[in-house]
C-alpha cells in the first residue's frame, strides 16, 4: 500500500490519534504507531503530532505503508437490540429515503460504543441493517441528549453531509430547560473550550478551540426559562457549558450543574438532561434541503407542560439579522 493521506471524517472529531489508527488499522501496535510518529512517518495536516493529539474533522492524516496485517478495518461491535429497542428506533424515524436516514435518538443511547458502554446507536445499526448496508454516522450527539440525528445510507451520502457539518452549511437548533435566565434574554457566546483531563469541557482561551452559540430565551417561568440555542460550532458538551457559565445551566446536567443553584421544585424529572435536538435544516446529498422537526420525548414533554411553556415552532432566531 502507497503513502495514503486520509480525511478525518466529522464522526472522528475530537478522537485522539492513536484511537483513531487502532480503529482503522488495529493491527499496528502502539509502539510501532509512537515509531512512525517520532520519524515523521505519520504527520496531521502535514505537521508531525504525538500520539495523543486531538483531531478536527477535515484534518489530513499522512498514513505510511502499511502491511496487509495492518489494513484490517476494525468493524463495530454487533449490539442486537432486544425487541423493544429495535420497535423503539424503527419507530423514531423521521425521514428516510434512499441516502438519507433520520431519526429521534432517545436521551440515554450513545452514539458509539467507548469504555463501559456496549449498547449503543453504531451498533444496534450494525444488527438491524446486517444484510444491507449500514447507515453511517455523519456527526455527533451527547448520549444523555435527545432529538435530530441524522445518517448517511451510502459513500455518495456520507461525503456530502459530512461536508456539510464541517463547513456549516447546517442549522442545528436545540431546546433547553435552564436554571434561571440568561442575560440579556438574547446573545451571542464565545469561549473557547477543551477538554481537561477529569472528563469535561472547560473555558480555555489560550488553547482551547473556539466554540460561538447563538442563544435566545423562549419564555420564562418561576425559577426556569425555555430557551433556544443554536451552536455555530459542535465542540463537545458545547452548549452545556457555554450555559453554565453564563451562570444558567442546564436542568438535570449532572455533570456541569452548579450545586449553589437553586432547585426546582415540582413534578419534573430534574434529575434528566433537559436538552432536545429540536430542528435540523441540511442540504440534501443530491437537491434540496431536509428541514427535520423532532417531537419532545416524552418526559421533557411533561416539564414544558408543567411549565406551561409552548411547543410550537418559529424561527426563534429570525431578528437576530445580520448578528449571526
Amino acid at each position: 500500500m502507497p503513502v495514503q493521506n486520509r480525511e478525518v471524517e466529522a464522526d472522528e472529531a475530537e478522537l485522539r490519534l492513536d484511537r483513531w489508527f487502532r480503529r482503522h488499522y488495529p493491527g499496528l501496535t502502539h509502539g510501532k504507531l509512537e515509531k512512525l510518529l517520532r520519524t515523521g512517518q505519520v504527520r496531521v495536516d502535514g505537521k508531525r503530532v504525538k500520539a495523543n493529539a486531538r483531531l478536527e474533522a477535515g484534518q489530513k492524516i499522512r498514513v505510511p505503508p502499511m502491511s496487509d496485517e495492518m489494513l484490517v478495518q476494525q468493524e463495530p461491535n454487533k449490539v442486537r437490540p432486544t425487541a423493544r429497542e429495535e420497535k423503539n428506533l424503527r419507530d423514531s424515524i423521521l425521514f428516510e429515503d434512499k441516502d438519507v436516514l433520520v431519526i429521534n435518538k432517545p436521551a440515554g443511547l450513545a452514539v458509539q460504543g467507548g469504555t463501559g458502554i456496549s449498547r449503543h446507536l453504531d451498533g444496534f445499526l450494525t444488527a438491524i441493517y446486517e444484510n444491507e448496508t449500514r447507515p453511517k454516522l455523519v456527526h455527533r450527539l451527547d448520549k444523555e441528549t435527545s432529538g435530530v440525528f441524522v445518517l448517511a445510507k451510502n459513500d455518495h451520502a456520507a461525503s456530502h453531509l459530512s461536508e456539510s457539518f464541517r463547513e456549516r452549511t447546517t442549522r442545528k437548533y436545540y431546546w433547553a430547560l435552564v436554571h434561571g435566565v440568561p442575560k440579556p434574554k438574547q446573545g451571542k457566546i464565545i469561549m473557547p473550550l477543551s477538554k481537561g483531563k477529569d472528563g469535561r469541557v472547560h473555558p480555555d482561551k489560550a488553547e482551547g478551540k473556539n466554540a460561538v452559540t447563538l442563544y435566545q430565551v423562549v419564555q420564562t417561568a418561576l425559577k426556569v426559562s425555555f430557551v433556544a440555542l443554536w451552536p455555530l460550532t459542535g465542540r463537545t458538551h458545547q452548549l452545556r457549558v457555554h450555559m453554565d457559565e453564563i451562570d444558567t445551566p442546564i436542568v438535570g446536567d449532572d455533570l456541569y450543574y452548579d450545586e449553589k443553584t437553586p432547585v426546582i421544585d415540582g413534578g419534573i424529572a430534574i434529575k434528566k438532561l433537559h436538552l432536545h435536538a429540536r430542528r435540523l435544516v441540511i442540504p440534501h446529498p443530491r437537491k434540496g434541503v431536509i428541514d427535520i422537526t423532532a417531537p419532545l420525548p416524552e418526559l421533557l414533554k411533561k416539564s414544558w407542560s408543567y411549565f406551561e411553556f409552548p411547543e410550537e415552532d418559529g424561527d426563534p432566531f429570525a431578528s437576530f439579522g445580520d448578528d449571526i
